[in-house]
This record gives C-alpha cells, structure tokens and sequence, in this order.
C-alpha cells in the first residue's frame, strides 16, 4: 500500500508542476481543466491509500497528525491552481502549500511503516 501512496503522491506533485506551467503559458485552458481532474482522481486515490494506511496502526497522533497535514497539502493545491485560473491572488495559498507539504514529506519518510 505504502507503493501506491507514495506513487500516487509523486504523479499528483508532477501533474499540479505541469498545472501551474499550463496556468502561466496561457492559451491552454482545456489541456488545464484536463489536468485538474486528473488530479483530482488522484487525491482521491491519495486520501484512500492514506486511510488505509492509517486504519493499519493503532492511531498514534503523529500518524494523526501527518494525515491532517496531508489534507491540508491536497487541499492548497487545489486552491493554488484553482485561484490562479481565476486570477486572484495566491500567495498565502502557496506558503501555506509549501509548509504543509515540506511537514508531510518529512513525517512521512521518518514514521515507521
């Protein structure tokens, strides 16, 4: 299960890079709303293999926690890219991606599983 998280975590980072370029280059909104549910097909493959990760321990907190982050994570995504179509301002969103994102990798490579 551990392989597919992890898998599905690198695609979906690859694919909001590739969102993000696609926003800023212009001109290619449907190959952008493309991307967006790709992605969004891979959060919820994420939250899935998370759950069933998590419902393996015992529900130690900072599995707990590292799972709240990782909701976080997916959720500033989404409002990255989603914001930026619109264009309004994102760079709380951004901050808020990179510290969550930065916090989740981190507790997931030093948790045991």
């Amino acid at each position: 299960m551990t392989h597919a998280h992890l898998t599905a975590m690198a695609v979906t980072l690859i694919l909001f890079i590739v969102g993000v370029f696609l926003q800023r280059s212009g001109g290619k909104e449907k190959a952008l709303k493309i991307i967006q549910m790709i992605l969004r097909l891979f959060y919820l493959l994420i939250i899935i293999t998370g759950a069933m990760m998590l419902f393996q321990t015992v529900f130690p907190i900072l599995y707990i926690l590292k799972a709240l982050l990782g909701l976080v994570t997916i959720g500033m995504i989404e409002m990255v890219l989603t914001r930026s179509i619109k264009g309004k301002p994102t760079g709380m969103f951004w901050g808020i991606l990179i510290i969550s994102l930065i916090i989740t990798i981190y507790l997931g490579f030093s948790l045991p599983m």
